[in-house]
């Protein structure tokens, strides 16, 4: 009776941690690989604020969150929907609640309790750990080589998982030095780029000196003066970020890739409309200042009117038309994102043209990638966890699959 195949995880984030359940669930042995000195910890960091891990919203309007790789995201969260991933949070014990805007948290917000029941069950599975385990590449022998503080080991498996990140946050295990292992081999990877990133302003020394640590609030925001969203943003010394910033990357990212400039339009005052602004603007001031009158009239004040000086010349300023408009869609240009390690996620990523539809590298049988190493990217707001965690059970599946179809010897 042939003894259970034994699969290798590598990389113990959302995705990981998914693919060794999946396989685990299937009757292989897993181990599981880890860099760092502890697994989970990108996702401990993306809890630390409240663990948004998913959103309550129509699935066809969810997919369209993945931008270029909706096609390809569609059938992996499909199978992990939404309301499926609740479901699986709910058996291990985590209940959860939709918060504003649809945006889904385990009671309590945290995200230790979760993974703390989530290691638990995959222990009692049978999956194997391994901290402080750096993975090098293959031996010419195609085992697995790892750097460990007693020195380098190496181990052949039956099929192998990599789940190790993107290349934002090197500092909790996501440092890309994958990207040139897996293109010696002679896999295609899109070249990893900020996603949900901020981005470099050239603000005058005033601005900055007066308004940097800011929040922006109640504002909209576009990439293109045409589709808005609502939320906030964060004036910094270098430039702009925060959530509504984040949720426009990937255009202004591409914007400044294309052109070598990019603009984001800011509605300040979205709760009016442009011809209340208009009025308003142009209402008699009398003695008092246009700073006065903005103020009075409209509530600008602060870092919205700092941010109306800054963007507009005092022809434009003075001039009640121009003011007024924009007020409603001001100009800020960007110069360029921030870098790759500040981001919160990153593009780019081994090509989906390299996979199969088990997520199987072609060229290579028997390997399997997930997670935010893909060539994918999603806004924050729990659409990014949603595809890291389908994307793992999808490998996972993928890796049983294979290996019930696999040729055996003899």
């Amino acid at each position: 009776m042939s003894s259970a195949p034994v699969v290798a995880v590598i990389g113990a984030g959302p995705a990981g941690l998914m693919a060794a359940e999946a396989i685990a669930a299937g009757g292989a042995c897993v181990e599981v690989f880890e860099a760092m000195p502890s697994v989970g910890r990108k996702l401990l960091m993306a809890g630390r604020g409240g663990l948004n891990i998913t959103r309550d919203e129509p699935l066809e309007l969810f997919l369209t969150r993945y931008g270029a790789r909706s096609d390809v995201l569609a059938a992996l969260v499909s199978a992990f929907s939404p309301e499926a991933l609740r479901a699986w949070m709910g058996g291990l014990g985590i209940t959860s609640f939709v918060g504003t805007s649809g945006k889904v948290f385990p009671d309590g917000m945290k995200a230790a309790p979760l993974l703390r029941a989530w290691l638990g069950r995959l222990r009692e599975a049978g999956v194997q750990f391994h901290v402080r385990h750096r993975w090098l590449g293959w031996g010419e022998d195609g085992a697995l080589r790892f750097a460990t503080r007693d020195g380098e080991v190496a181990r052949n498996f039956d099929a192998c998982v990599l789940a190790l990140g993107g290349g934002s946050w090197a500092k909790l295990g996501s440092d890309g030095a994958w990207v040139a292992l897996l293109s010696g081999r002679g896999v295609a990877v899109a070249p990893l780029k900020p996603s949900n990133c901020g981005f470099d302003c050239a603000w005058s020394a005033h601005f900055r000196e007066h308004f940097a640590g800011d929040p922006v609030k109640n504002i909209a925001a576009s990439a293109d003066g045409r589709n808005w969203r609502r939320g906030e943003a964060m004036i910094r010394a270098h430039g702009i970020e925060g959530g509504l910033v984040y949720a426009l990357s990937a255009p202004l990212r591409e914007a400044l890739e294309e052109g070598g400039a990019a603009t984001l339009w800011l509605d300040l005052l979205p709760d009016l409309c442009a011809a209340k602004v208009r009025s308003e603007v142009a209402h008699p001031r009398g003695s008092r200042s246009l700073s006065s009158h903005l103020k009075s009239r409209l509530g600008l004040c602060g870092v919205k009117a700092g941010l109306l000086r800054e963007a507009l010349s005092r022809e434009e300023f003075n001039d009640p038309e121009r003011l007024a408009a924009a007020i409603k869609a001001l100009p800020l240009k960007l110069s360029s994102p921030r870098p790759l390690d500040e981001a919160i996620s990153s593009a780019g990523g081994v090509r989906f043209a390299e996979l199969d539809e088990r997520l199987m590298v072609k060229r290579e049988p028997g390997l399997f990638c997930a997670g935010e190493m893909l060539d994918w990217e999603a806004p924050t707001g729990g659409y990014l966890l949603t595809g890291c965690l389908a994307s793992g059970r999808a490998a996972g599946r993928g890796v049983l699959e294979w290996l019930s179809c696999r040729p055996t010897a003899g």
